[in-house]
């Protein structure tokens, strides 16, 4: 989504925007989309994780055949894109979405020694833009030149309009264990509301029968995949929105979910807290009774519900691209210089 916004923005602003991606069955090699042309690689795919691992070929040929005036990488588990980019000497940017190491278990350590592969790749770039202030920061302390980095965060294209209030609570995204979905499962066992959960993943089946072994099918209802329409009207509806993330370098649902003037229990980890700001319970990672008791406090007080609301609302008028949509543009034209 943020390379959607601002692929369209920056095309909207007079620049001539090109997407080097891979391509998935079914479609085209080359299309124009909102005012920017996409380029589609010949790729393979494996469906082991969301998002798939991909292999796509002549990336670096494709670079120096457009010879553009930056290059901006958004990606980093794709090792034929990493090698390419690496290689590649045109000036170019790398955008940071992720804390590094990110993941549980074997996911942690594979995704510590991929980033650690990746460093001599991200070295070369002649910028780094991160979407948080906690990825900025981490990246120094790793090493990186703080006078390389920039922080643009992910933004809202307007602020969505609000809804009268629902009687559950909502859990929205991708469904993979970095998420925390286990503690927000096990914290619903003390609370006495229903919560919807709704997103994919390679995660959903375990949560699934998380709830089951739980007993708590009467108060989980776990959605899947919803719709667009439909993720508009649970998020302008529920009485608060639940995020019990392990990691998170800026967290974009958190965002979504502010804009509808909606108070959130969250973890303090990461790039979250700096995102939710005042408009947040924050609690501990890993606790399930510090969930539930931040949950039931709002249950139990409508008026604090209504006041960190207002508060959410306004702090979600702080991310949106056009007031923010300049800074990208300043980077890559001094990149470019």
């Amino acid at each position: 989504m943020r390379m959607k916004d601002t692929n369209r923005l920056l095309a909207e602003r007079g620049h001539d925007v090109t997407v080097v991606t891979g391509r998935l069955p079914g479609t085209a090699e080359e299309e124009l989309m909102d005012g920017y042309r996409v380029i589609r690689l010949k790729s393979r795919f494996m469906n082991i994780y969301n998002p798939p691992y991909i292999s796509s070929k002549n990336v670096l040929e494709t670079l120096n055949d457009l010879d553009a005036d930056v290059v901006n990488y958004n990606y980093r588990w794709a090792p034929s894109y990493n090698k390419d980019l690496g290689a590649y000497r045109g000036p170019k940017v790398f955008t940071d979405h992720n804390t590094w190491g990110e993941g549980v278990g074997i996911q942690s350590t594979l995704s510590g020694i991929n980033d650690e592969m990746f460093r001599k790749h991200m070295e070369t770039f002649d910028h780094i833009i991160c979407v948080s202030e906690y990825l900025r920061r981490d990246l120094i302390e790793r090493g990186f030149s703080g006078a390389d980095i920039s922080t643009v965060p992910n933004c809202l294209n307007g602020l969505p309009e609000m809804g009268e209030e629902g009687d559950f609570i909502l859990s929205l995204g991708r469904i993979v264990r970095v998420k925390g979905l286990d503690y927000m499962v096990e914290a619903m066992r003390d609370i006495d509301s229903r919560l919807i959960i709704c997103g994919k993943g390679p995660d959903l089946n375990r949560i699934t029968k998380l709830v089951s072994r739980n007993d708590l099918e009467d108060k989980v209802e776990i959605r899947g995949w919803v719709s667009d329409e439909e993720k508009v009207r649970l998020m302008g509806s529920c009485k608060m929105f639940v995020m019990p993330s392990l990691f998170e370098a800026m967290g974009i649902a958190a965002l979504e979910a502010i804009s509808y003037g909606r108070p959130i229990v969250c973890t303090d980890v990461n790039g979250l807290p700096e995102t939710v700001g005042e408009a947040a319970r924050i609690v501990r990672p890993k606790d399930p009774k510090a969930i539930s008791d931040a949950v039931n406090d709002l249950l139990n007080d409508g008026a604090e519900r209504e006041r960190i609301g207002k508060l959410a609302r306004a702090r979600a008028g702080r991310f949106l691209w056009k007031d923010h949509i300049s800074s990208i543009e300043e980077i890559y034209e001094k990149v470019a210089r």
